[in-house]
């Protein structure tokens, strides 16, 4: 991907009286970065930059963000696009691989997504042993872990079971997640189904059983697909970091993929759209309609916090939340959908975008706002919300993980730190110290 980089002139750098030229370059669609790797070896200096937000951590021909412009593209195809005209599966081909499926590709690789869906008879055990109530997050992100002592990976790692690894992963995570839900509500799991595709086989997992059959409501099968591809990548976010971090240890893939499992559960960041249902509960627990807790959140002295509103990245509009919205809306009219919590959304979601307190801070619903109403409008369990964010996200985690295995070098992440403890002390002993 280096080939691809345009060089610019270089940056020079003046500490202490010396100047050092540093390497300069611009990507494909115009981000330019200054080449700080042999900063310290040169200066003596470290950059600091809590969070890395303006740190660039690798190279990637994945995904491409521009969150002033409100851009998200997989592989340079528009999330709009896909969301319009894909299906998950071929999403996730797309990513895992740089280009679309042909039919005969696609066909192929459904098959084997399909002939992967069962997990090893013994990891049954497993569920056994978790107590009842266990949050399904927890659930999932030790029992992909536990996939490695069930599916060893060779030392070498050839291309056949590479490709392999990687439809287990894609295809066993959702097994694994609707039996932790089955588990955590004390019903007999549901095995999966080789008639059934890649959502419909999840939701059939999730809500079938031995005395009733699931009846599959289109919307509802179309609506969680769009959900599993607009949360399919989303460039270097928290878990994605993860995964490379782990990932550059040359730990086993599964290793790395429960990595990720873990940071997506933090409220910050897979966990925020269950923050909007709890909000909507509170709300509704209070007897209000949302007005006036409108009012409370814009004060500056409330501790009122109205999430789902506003994106760390997209400083204009979330394109994911504009395509959800759609989606959002058709379950919402369905007939007999009838739920107080969503009565409230829409109140909240009208004075947002008309009132000129949260236009001037460009503060519109994002896609955690529509996906948690899609979900609940799904049947889904706020403690699944999060399960689901990371059966979407699998195919890009692995896509990021490949990308960094076959680079040119693969580089073991290590930080660097500003050290602000105490300096050097001497021991006493116990009765010497004050």
């Amino acid at each position: 991907m280096t080939d691809k980089l345009h060089t610019l002139s270089p940056a020079t750098l003046t500490l202490e009286n010396k100047t050092y030229t540093l390497p300069t370059s611009v990507g494909v669609e115009g981000e330019k970065a200054i080449d700080i790797s042999k900063l310290r070896a040169e200066t003596g200096y470290i950059t600091l930059d809590e969070g890395y937000g303006n740190t660039g951590a690798c190279e990637s021909a994945i995904t491409y963000i521009d969150g002033d412009k409100g851009i998200l593209r997989y592989r340079g195809y528009a999330i709009e696009e896909l969301a319009e005209k894909s299906r998950f599966v071929e999403v996730a081909y797309l990513l895992l691989h740089g280009e679309l499926p042909k039919a005969e590709q696609l066909l192929q690789f459904s098959t084997r997504l399909n002939e992967s869906s069962i997990i090893h008879e013994d990891m049954h055990h497993f569920f056994n042993g978790f107590p009842r109530g266990s949050h399904p997050m927890g659930i999932l992100a030790t029992m992909v872990a536990s996939l490695s002592t069930f599916y060893p990976i060779p030392d070498e790692l050839d291309s056949a079971t590479e490709i392999q690894i990687v439809a287990n992963l894609v295809s066993q995570v959702r097994t694994i997640a609707a039996f932790s839900y089955k588990k955590s509500i004390g019903e007999p799991l549901i095995y999966p189904s080789y008639k059934l595709k890649y959502t419909r086989n999840f939701l059939n997992m999730m809500f079938a059983s031995p005395v009733r059959d699931y009846e599959l409501d289109e919307d509802i099968v179309r609506a969680i697909d769009m959900f599993f591809i607009l949360h399919a990548d989303h460039e270097q976010n928290c878990s994605t970091s993860s995964v490379r971090t782990a990932g550059s240890s040359m730990a086993n893939v599964y290793a790395v993929a429960s990595a990720g499992i873990c940071a997506l559960w933090g409220p910050r960041h897979g966990g925020a759209n269950q923050q909007v249902i709890q909000m909507l509960e509170q709300i509704h627990a209070d007897g209000g309609d949302g007005t006036e807790f409108i009012n409370q959140a814009k004060d500056k002295n409330s501790t009122s916090r109205l999430m789902g509103f506003g994106h760390r990245v997209y400083k204009n509009f979330d394109p994911r939340a504009q395509v959800l919205k759609q989606q959002c809306d058709k379950l919402l009219n369905k007939s007999g959908m009838t739920d107080p919590l969503f009565d409230i959304a829409r109140r909240l979601e009208e004075i947002a975008l008309k009132d000129d307190y949260f236009i001037s801070r460009k503060l519109y619903p994002n896609v955690d706002f529509y996906s948690g109403l899609i979900l609940r409008a799904a049947g889904i369990p706020t403690n699944m919300f999060t399960v689901l964010f990371a059966i979407g996200r699998m195919p890009g985690w692995l896509a990021h993980w490949r990308e960094m295995l076959h680079a040119k070098q693969v580089t073991i992440t290590r930080p660097r730190q500003i050290y602000v403890g105490e300096t050097l002390r001497r021991y006493q002993d116990v009765d010497q110290r004050s």
